[in-house]
């Protein structure tokens, strides 16, 4: 049988090296959410990254999650970018929500082109963050998105349909909004693991503008 050598003398003998834990830097992108937060690993959306909402059907309630984030930019001068949005913007629900509306442009393209569209809104270095509704992207489609992100320094945010959890993809962050129950799953985040449960949806805010209630709260959900 093997010596039973204490760690401690290892290390007081210099045998063995102590690595020093390094911490990731905060991000500055926070969600406006304390509660998601808390279980991402930068503490907010991941920087000059791309990041994935999943969802199971438009319209329920994914605006209200990036709201914040958005309003945020905006409101500090920064140009939000919306790609090929599958629905007409509600501009007071946005204005409501404390999005500058003349930081926020609508980009038209046509399915064909608006992969290459949000790749140059990306790229740009113009934008503050880019919303976008892709397609059926394939691997290299997405790939080229992040590192798009990467290149301009800027927020990626796309909508994609819950299907694409089973594939793999490049996204720094993926998160899944469901309705059955209403839940927020973190399903993917760069530089740590997943919370093994999910949260509550939808999330408690801190300190956002606050989302208006009033006869157009079932419209505003869609892009």
């Amino acid at each position: 049988m093997s010596n039973v050598v204490a760690l401690d003398s290892l290390l007081d003998a210099r045998r063995l090296w102590r690595g020093q834990p390094q911490a990731r830097p905060s991000s500055r992108q926070p969600t406006g959410f304390p509660a998601l937060d808390a279980v991402l690993p930068s503490g907010g959306w991941p920087e000059a990254a791309l990041s994935e909402v999943l969802l199971p059907l438009d319209g329920i309630g994914e605006l209200v999650l990036l709201w914040p984030t958005l309003a945020r930019l905006t409101q500090a001068g920064g140009l939000v970018a919306l790609v090929a949005p599958p629905y007409l913007p509600f501009p007071a629900a946005w204005a409501n929500a404390g999005v500058r509306l003349d930081r926020l442009q609508v980009v038209r393209a046509e399915p064909r082109d608006a992969a290459w569209a949000t790749e140059q809104c990306l790229r740009s270095a113009a934008c503050a963050a880019v919303l976008c509704w892709p397609q059926q992207p394939d691997d290299r489609t997405l790939r080229r998105l992040q590192l798009a992100a990467e290149t301009g320094q800027c927020l990626g945010l796309a909508m994609r349909p819950s299907s694409a959890a089973a594939h793999a993809s490049p996204a720094a962050l993926r998160l899944a909004l469901e309705v059955r129950p209403p839940q927020l799953r973190v399903l993917k985040c760069r530089g740590g693991n997943p919370p093994a449960r999910p949260l509550p949806w939808p999330l408690p805010m801190g300190e956002s503008p606050a989302i208006p209630d009033g006869p157009h709260t079932a419209v505003p959900d869609r892009a």
